[in-house]
């Protein structure tokens, strides 16, 4: 059973969703970046999506493309990106670890290889916002022997036959992107949610999380009720971003602002 597998089971046995930060990596730096993925678990994260920095991040609102550009201008790579999981994996060989970003990188750095250094550096799944299931075969040829699951995401326009052809090759689990739209520009109901939820709960076993707008500790516990989790992202981005000097970098206070509020978002999820 794969890590992020045994951790969904270990929630529903407890009874409550999974809470699912964001953090991009080499944003402010490389080293701070590390501290805060170190730091999440005993913060409250159940799971953790590293962002893969990219120029064009095309399905991102305004708060992950300046994080995703401040990675970049910090020197992030995919070799990078690796030596944080390494790093992370020395003290924590239980929490998930998802990588989400684009294909370009992922192509440039050839899949064979991308897929063989996340496995061994110590990655769990892949989120790979551009790529179609109709285009995938190149890289699940590698995905599969590597043990990487492939996350994939459901729209709200995502039709039923549409929807049957994504779940035919999805694993881990199914990323509902709660609005139609970029990340952190608004976010959806609580009734939107509980709306569109028994329609995936038909289509598949594996668990669903809610992403793309969950900002405050009472919509993260709202959509870990509803669904299997939460994802946040531009909320702690954009603390992170508040905290930075004129020049993009980090302050005394970087790191633990970020950590206050992942725990109040996890004091909320777990009180669901």
């Amino acid at each position: 059973m794969s890590r992020i597998a045994r951790r969904f089971q270990a929630l529903r046995a407890e009874g409550r969703g999974a809470l699912i930060p964001y953090v991009e990596a080499c944003d402010p730096d490389f080293e701070t970046s590390l501290a805060l993925l170190k730091a999440m678990p005993e913060a409250g994260a159940d799971l953790i999506e590293i962002g893969m920095p990219f120029s064009d991040p095309s399905a991102d609102g305004p708060v992950i493309q300046a994080a995703a550009l401040r990675g970049l201008a910090a020197g992030a790579t995919l070799a990078k990106l690796f030596d944080m999981v390494r790093a992370f994996r020395t003290d924590d060989q239980e929490t998930p670890l998802i990588l989400m970003g684009y294909l370009n990188p992922v192509e440039s750095y050839g899949y064979e290889r991308f897929c063989a250094d996340a496995s061994a550096a110590g990655v769990d799944g892949l989120i790979i916002v551009d790529m179609p299931p109709e285009e995938s075969g190149p890289l699940e040829r590698f995905t599969k022997p590597a043990g990487l699951d492939m996350i994939r995401l459901i729209a709200p326009t995502t039709t039923d036959e549409r929807l049957k052809t994504v779940l035919n090759h999805a694993s881990g689990f199914v990323y509902y992107v709660s609005i139609t739209g970029i990340t952190g520009t608004r976010s959806a109901s609580t009734e939107d949610l509980r709306a569109a939820l028994p329609r995936l709960r038909a289509a598949t076993d594996l668990p669903v999380v809610i992403g793309f707008g969950i900002r405050s500790p009472e919509q993260a516990r709202n959509a870990s009720r509803i669904a299997d989790g939460a994802v946040v992202a531009s909320a702690l981005l954009a603390t992170l971003a508040k905290t930075l000097d004129a020049d993009n970098r980090k302050t005394d206070t970087t790191v633990s602002s970020v950590l206050s509020q992942l725990r109040d978002l996890a004091t909320a999820v777990r009180a669901a």
